[in-house]
């Protein structure tokens, strides 16, 4: 028999605190990932905005300010992009540097930038005398701005990612769940003590993930076997009526998720699905890449009642609020999450950017 216990699996919190596991402060560097492709996007379009707004200053009529603005636009954007790129290159090392040679670093990358898209303008005739110093001022002062953006950015998805870590342990580890699954554990004691004893173990990996230290992601691979644990303690329960189907694409396994993603869906699709037919349902989890893209998809048959004339019982959309805030917060626009009735069934599918050289 393989050793078990559940006590020893979850680990408690200090004693002299008395609470939950906190969040672990965000590294300072960290802050700074330009990378993401929703973060250049917000750049480019900043810049466009203030270049829109500065050309109205000296514009007479609308083809003159389309003019001025397609000039100036030919200088800040290579700028931009190149600041962006540059502060890109830098991700890995700007951690282990003081908050103030990262911001140093930044600013300087803002002038060196500022003078590229001034030189632009030089070297393609767009102005006679070249403002070096305007444009250095002015690449330092987008980096700054851009720099503090980035730093309050990162600052407001702490405390959203640990308010939606909270509201996920609470509706994770709910009585009824532990009520049912100790109560099948009782009944399969005496009569089938391995099956018993895989189940508590189950049991065991869903609290001690549950309670681990908060982290940023895991893989797609860990979050799977999470939800196959769930699954096997519901199997139990339901038996022959919950009828579940795997199709994982191997080459999906590395990419990068929330952790706890993917349990909260799959026991929505048996709290909705499942349990309230008589019949019992059908649930099917597939993962897929396509390319630099990875594709998961929950999906599960709906009860009768869901077609009869009587309302509907709804659930609040916490869970898959959660979801997509959280997926938000680690992919940004990357991510893409979708949820609804599709034909007879209700089907959960989130796209999101899969793992580079993977």
């Amino acid at each position: 028999m393989r050793n078990l216990s559940i006590l020893s699996a979850i680990r408690p919190a200090k004693a002299t605190s008395g609470k939950l596991p906190q969040a672990q402060p965000a590294v300072p560097g960290a802050a700074y990932d330009v990378c993401q492709v929703g973060v250049v996007l917000r750049a480019v379009l900043f810049v466009e905005a203030m270049l829109a707004v500065l050309a109205l200053f000296w514009a007479g009529g609308l083809a003159e300010w389309l003019g001025l603005l397609a000039m100036l636009t030919g200088g800040a954007l290579p700028a931009t992009l190149l600041w962006l790129v540059a502060l890109c290159g830098l991700r890995r090392r700007m951690p282990a540097w003081r908050p103030v040679w990262q911001q140093a670093a930044g600013a300087g990358l803002g002038a060196v930038a500022g003078l590229y898209g001034c030189g632009m303008l030089r070297l393609t005739g767009a102005v006679g005398n070249a403002p070096w110093l305007a444009s250095t001022l002015a690449g330092v002062m987008f980096a700054l701005v851009a720099m503090a953006w980035l730093a309050l950015r990162a600052r407001s998805h702490m405390p959203a990612d640990t308010a939606a870590r909270l509201e996920d342990l609470q509706s994770r580890i709910r009585p009824h769940f532990l009520f049912n699954t100790l109560n099948s554990a009782i009944a399969l004691v005496r009569e089938e003590p391995a099956k018993a004893e895989t189940l508590l173990e189950d049991l065991s990996e869903l609290f001690r993930q549950a309670l681990a230290d908060p982290r940023e992601s895991v893989t797609l691979a860990d979050e799977i076997g999470l939800a196959e644990r769930y699954l096997a303690i519901e199997q139990v329960r339901f038996g022959e009526r919950l009828q579940v189907r795997w199709d994982l694409d191997i080459a999906a396994g590395s990419a990068r998720v929330p952790p706890l993603l993917l349990q909260p869906l799959v026991e929505n699709a048996v709290k909705h699905g499942v349990e309230p037919n008589p019949q019992g349902g059908r649930l099917r989890v597939r993962t897929e890449r396509r390319g630099s893209r990875v594709v998961i998809e929950v999906t599960n048959t709906l009860a009768p009642l869901v077609w009869a004339d009587r309302p509907v019982p709804r659930g609040h959309g916490i869970a898959l609020a959660n979801v997509r805030d959280r997926l938000r917060l680690l992919h940004d626009v990357q991510a893409q999450f979708r949820a609804g009735p599709d034909q007879g069934h209700y089907r959960v599918r989130i796209d999101i950017p899969a793992p580079a050289g993977g």
